[in-house]
């Protein structure tokens, strides 16, 4: 299993908003997540630059790699208007490197 990190961009303002849409994640999208081998996914905040990052654990796909499905493309689309996107909705999403990790 491997652990994979990715930093977005939240529009400003949108803190709460975005918050409550993942209070109130779709169960059929948590379904696709887990059944993808998505698993322990958290995302964090940096209030002063509105970057998201994202930490997930996955056995297969990342969550990056699902959009081809209609559920996500929903979701994308849902949260296109708090989020920087890119044409296609998808959010923009940049890899990150680890550079350390502690056991």
């Amino acid at each position: 299993m491997a652990k994979i990190a990715f930093k977005m961009k939240l529009k400003a303002g949108a803190k709460a908003e975005y918050q409550k849409r993942h209070d109130e994640i779709w169960p059929e999208l948590a379904s696709l997540l887990t059944s993808n081998g998505i698993s322990d996914y958290s995302i964090f905040l940096d209030e002063e630059t509105n970057t998201l990052f994202a930490v997930q654990q996955q056995d297969g796909a990342s969550s990056q790699d699902l959009g081809t499905t209609e559920i996500v493309q929903k979701w994308w689309a849902y949260m296109a208007d708090i989020m920087e996107t890119n044409p296609d909705n998808s959010p923009v999403s940049i890899k990150l490197e680890q550079v350390f990790h502690l056991k």
